[in-house]
């Protein structure tokens, strides 16, 4: 028996071990799945406090309720470590860590270097390991197979690779790593085979795709779609501020088209670990083919100066109340980078604080998620309760992050003055003034 069908028969009998190096967002929910899909899970984290919560079977992320992650935890169908080397028990290793972008704006991949290093020191014939983590096309290729080849290893046949892009929504309360279909390119056609077996356990839909070039390539135009037509709704809304005209209502009126149309909608900034992120990475890596992504470039030029504009809409709206930005005290509604999580990543929530601060605003937040954010100085500031006062004593509130469990109603009862940056008290009333993005 060859040691692919050795490897496939562990896996079609879930016998094999399965690893999961990076426990967050991606690598959790991930990994609970394998685990409800009958395998033994071991995870891999470099946060000491993150994995003796694991251990403990109490969850860290929103989207994997503590009562779901508990009884595989109980069961030790799930287990996680600081240390590599558990790895060399695990027939399988997807790597899930995170890929950001340095303040130049080329990708910082310290995260995976250090993971697939790691994972390469403990790897043993007969493993497959998937990269998930979003990155620029080639990297497959450039950062994995070649220290696999230098441990004599031959890809394809006795060792596996392959990328398979994340697409974890968090919040989703629709799609999550079960109904979300899956696409795998590996090295070889026996690696993207072995992957596909691996995937179709704990996944609905698989998709394979010719090598992991191309399956790199098709997260990255996933979220450079979104990134464009977020840009583009963007700069419509500018325009449409130039106009005189509610972009709102030209968005609403648009989307009644039933074929040719899809509705973004604008807002103070890009945030999270993949949409302000991804589309960079391709662009840095066309860079070095000498060619330039000019859509990605505009789109990245207009979504980064979001925060600015909806800064200056306040400090135009408090000169119409004469008031100066300066002294001002002004509340921000929410921080995390989208409606319903606990993730400040790329926030634009954190550039419009900072900007008020510029400007000499005294500036506090809530947000029933984030409990403190460390500002672009270092500063660390904590979410404030939310109370009548709050609103009633502050001279603007902006609302940042629509999140679900605000009452907006009562904020407009209860404010002077609302920067409604995501249309969110649309159509209430109240005796505030609301100033729409």
């Amino acid at each position: 028996m060859t040691i692919k069908q050795e490897l496939l028969n562990r896996l079609n009998q879930r016998t094999a071990r399965v690893g999961v190096v990076g426990l967050g967002y991606v690598g959790l929910p991930l990994a609970v799945e394998f685990a409800e899909a009958g395998f033994t899970v071991i995870g891999v984290d470099v946060s000491a406090p993150k994995v003796e919560q694991l251990n403990q079977g109490e969850s860290y992320i929103l989207d994997v309720p503590t009562e779901r992650l508990a009884p595989l935890v109980k069961s030790g169908k799930l287990s996680a470590s600081t240390d590599y080397s558990v790895l060399r028990q695990a027939d399988t290793v997807s790597i899930c860590v995170p890929t950001p972008l340095r303040k130049t704006k080329d990708p910082d991949m310290s995260y995976v270097i250090e993971s697939v290093e790691a994972v390469s020191a403990v790897a043993h014939e007969g493993m497959l390991i998937i990269l998930e983590s979003t990155t620029y096309p080639g990297t497959t290729e450039e950062i994995i197979i070649p220290r696999l080849k230098n441990r004599g290893f031959t890809l394809g046949e006795d060792i596996f690779v392959a990328f398979s892009p994340e697409r974890v929504d968090p919040s989703n309360p629709q799609y999550g790593v079960r109904n979300t279909p899956k696409v795998v390119g590996g090295v070889t056609p026996a690696c993207t085979e072995v992957s596909g077996v691996l995937y179709r356990t704990a996944v609905d839909q698989v998709l394979e795709v010719s090598s992991p070039t191309a399956a790199e390539m098709v997260k990255l135009l996933e979220n450079t779609f979104r990134a464009v037509n977020i840009g583009l709704v963007n700069e419509m809304a500018l325009m449409c501020d130039k106009l005189g005209v509610d972009v709102w209502e030209v968005i609403r009126g648009a989307a009644t088209k039933p074929f040719g149309f899809m509705p973004f909608y604008p807002g103070p900034g890009l945030g999270g670990h993949c949409i302000p992120i991804d589309p960079l990475y391709l662009s840095w890596k066309l860079k070095a083919l000498n060619y330039n992504a000019r859509f990605i470039e505009l789109a990245s030029e207009i979504n980064t100066s979001m925060p600015l504009y909806v800064v200056n809409k306040v400090s135009l709206a408090l000169n119409d109340d004469s008031k100066s930005i300066k002294g001002s005290k002004i509340v921000v509604l929410g921080v995390a980078y989208k409606r319903d999580v606990n993730d400040v990543r790329e926030s634009p929530a954190l550039d419009v604080i900072g900007l008020l601060q510029e400007r000499g605003a005294d500036v506090v937040y809530h947000d029933p998620y984030i409990e403190q954010v460390r500002l672009e100085a270092g500063e660390i500031m904590r979410s404030v309760d939310y109370s009548d006062t709050l609103l009633e004593t502050a001279d603007c509130v902006v609302i940042v992050t629509d999140h679900s469990v605000f009452d907006w109603q009562h904020v407009l009862d209860h404010s002077r003055l609302v920067v409604d940056t995501r249309h969110a008290t649309y159509p209430r009333a109240g005796r505030a003034r609301v100033v729409p993005l």
